[in-house]
């Protein structure tokens, strides 16, 4: 069998997904690592463990499927974006944990640097708002508070990388040191328009030119695994961060097409073609992907706490014992009894952009029960995604005619038929949900020519499930608008603290 190994690395775990000529997964391992939480809103993970879970993964893949090295015809890498690490350029050892995007300590950096009246020259020139979510101010920390780091930096010593950097330079014993265009767009170092790294911001963040990664497109060869074993010389081809990936898995290669998927987080990306819209409405432009000599963008809105609502639910208030019991649980009510849960654990995220918010569950009387608070949790991840999508809409001019969907909480029926309701819009499931693989396996496959063109990448899309609205538009209206009034409720809930740079 010939076929592309896609490495798909998470923020809870590393998964490896075999790929054949018709997009089918033909194996998948996957192996979960440590969640580090040193303080309250600092997420972190060891560096060492993210490599070593993937590459473990990525070899139990290929013993799995009994290939041998000349029928892999391509390694295509995705991540969770936006994780910052900093290691040193001879040893290749980390100066320190990674720190993760949905970590929240350079809320201080972010909130002095828009005092400091910068924020429109990161949006203009990013695309991007200033908000702890990104790399930029995470790398600031880390040459402010790891002793004797901004020095080494500045002599050449370390570099830095996102997850999609980190793993390239794994894979080739230190021989390359890139991220392709996806990955730098979500930086706050990056010029979206021109291309390249922006001194300007470079400067006003403090990071030094020297740690940067090369950039490259998102499919092109960039070098072979040199690691002993037998995936050695085969060349890795393509790279996206997780949601661009999903959004090429999805085959949304077309202006106003749009995906959601349903993670740790949810995260919406609506196609924009060739042209960097600007957001009126506190979305970010971002980088879609570049192939070839053509970059094309997208409209992104980031909910920081999406599945992981559910995972809430089922860890700390043990409410449930499995994530899919949620579904039968929250069945056993018709709705959620005027509760609203606003899952605001790390802020809020697109469009409201508030570090500061706290969860919140409002409306609950003595007749509230574990039901209840079930179907509320499953609202809030619907509901959250309305808000964004809607304000693509505004921004693009264009209307949303169908939403695809994928990611770990698509497979509930009753969340999906809640999006749809809420959305007034088709809710359409695919039948590979591993889109954010599937992605970076295209991008692979398209470099070293596995794939033939985007042509025969889109003939491979199928439906599972479509779901329609099933609820008048007012009705859906209703709620909306007591969930505008419960995010205003967990707004600014936490005060600014001054010593959130402190390690």
């Amino acid at each position: 069998m010939t076929c592309v190994i896609a490495l798909d690395q998470g923020t809870t775990s590393s998964r490896a997904i075999v790929f054949d000529r018709k997009g089918q997964p033909a194996a998948i391992t996957q192996e979960e690592f440590t969640q580090d939480f040193p303080r309250a809103g600092w997420v972190e993970h060891d560096p060492r463990q993210i490599w070593e879970s993937q590459w473990q993964v990525t070899l139990a893949a290929y013993d799995s499927c009994g290939l041998h090295t000349a029928s892999v015809a391509a390694i295509g890498i995705t991540n969770q974006r936006e994780t910052t690490i900093i290691w040193d350029r001879a040893t290749g050892e980390p100066i320190h944990p990674a720190i993760v995007w949905q970590d929240r300590r350079t809320a201080d950096i972010c909130e002095r640097l828009k005092s400091e009246g910068t924020e429109p020259l990161f949006r203009e020139k990013t695309g991007l708002v200033l908000d702890p979510y990104f790399a930029g101010t995470k790398i600031r920390w880390l040459l402010d508070n790891v002793e004797g780091a901004r020095a080494r930096a500045e002599r050449g010593e370390l570099v830095f990388g996102t997850v999609d950097t980190w793993l390239v330079w794994q894979l080739t014993g230190g021989a390359r040191h890139i991220t392709d265009v996806s990955n730098a767009s979500r930086t706050l170092l990056y010029n979206i328009h021109t291309g390249a790294w922006d001194d300007e911001l470079l400067g006003v963040l403090g990071v030094p030119r020297e740690m940067l990664p090369e950039v490259h497109s998102s499919s092109e060869v960039y070098g072979e695994v040199t690691l002993e074993g037998p995936l050695k010389g085969t060349p890795i081809a393509g790279i996206a961060g997780d949601q661009q990936a999903a959004l090429f898995g999805q085959t949304c290669l077309s202006p106003g097409m749009a995906k959601n998927t349903y993670g740790t987080g949810c995260f919406l990306l609506k196609h924009t073609g060739t042209e960097a819209v600007t957001s009126k409405n506190n979305l970010l432009t971002t980088v879609a992907w570049r192939i070839g000599d053509q970059t094309e963008y997208a409209l992104e809105g980031s909910i920081f706490v999406g599945g992981a609502v559910v995972q809430w639910l089922r860890d700390a208030l043990g409410l449930i014992k499995t994530a899919p019991s949620i579904e039968p649980l929250a069945r056993q009510v018709p709705d959620s009894g005027g509760v609203y849960f606003v899952p605001a654990f790390a802020g809020l995220g697109a469009p409201h952009w508030d570090p500061y918010a706290r969860g919140t569950i409002t409306g609950m009387t003595r007749g509230t029960s574990a039901a209840h608070i079930a179907r509320a949790a499953l609202d809030s991840i619907a509901l959250q995604s309305v808000d964004v999508l809607k304000a693509m809409e505004q921004d693009s001019g264009i209307t949303l005619k169908e939403l695809r969907v994928d990611g770990g909480a698509c497979v509930d029926n009753l969340l999906m038929q809640i999006q749809a309701d809420l959305l007034q819009t088709p809710v359409i499931r695919p039948k590979i949900t591993e889109t954010t693989a599937l992605g970076a396996a295209y991008l692979a496959g398209l470099a070293t020519g596995f794939w033939r063109d985007r042509d025969e990448i889109r003939g491979q899309w199928s439906l599972d499930r479509r779901f329609e609205p099933s609820c008048s538009a007012e009705k859906a209206e209703d709620l909306r608008r007591g969930w505008r009034r419960a995010v205003e409720r967990a707004r600014s809930w936490e005060e600014p603290s001054s010593d959130e740079s402190t390690p």
